[in-house]
């Protein structure tokens, strides 16, 4: 069970799967959400971009080729938010949630600040 700890996980990427080792070697046992099956919600990733006090466009990956190719890079926040939601995977990697905060931990050393 969670002591608190949230991990929205791609187990496909090394940076999640470093995130995810970092806050089990520190003694925490996270809930693990793997975003690409089961997705966001508009109210979920808003509370998670309050909580880190970014906007869609600091958590899109801009590397992601359908990010171009649906215009999101010059796109208002609405519109980033929206693609989000009908594509999990244009959201960056790992966001971690815990009693101390909530991070985007990119780099994976940023993790530290909230265990």
């Amino acid at each position: 069970m969670s002591d608190g700890y949230t991990i929205f996980h791609n187990p496909n990427c090394g940076t999640s799967r470093n995130v995810l080792a970092m806050i089990r070697e520190a003694g925490h046992e996270p809930e693990v959400v793997q975003y690409l099956k089961t997705g966001w919600t508009h109210p979920q990733l808003e509370s998670l971009l309050k909580a880190m006090g970014k906007t869609p466009r600091d958590i899109l990956r801009t590397k992601e080729r359908l990010a171009v190719e649906l215009g999101l890079l010059d796109a208002p926040a609405g519109q980033i938010l929206d693609a989000m939601v009908r594509h999990p995977l244009l959201v960056e990697r790992p966001i971690v949630v815990s009693p101390k905060g909530t991070v985007l931990a990119r780099p994976k050393e940023k993790v530290g600040t909230i265990l």
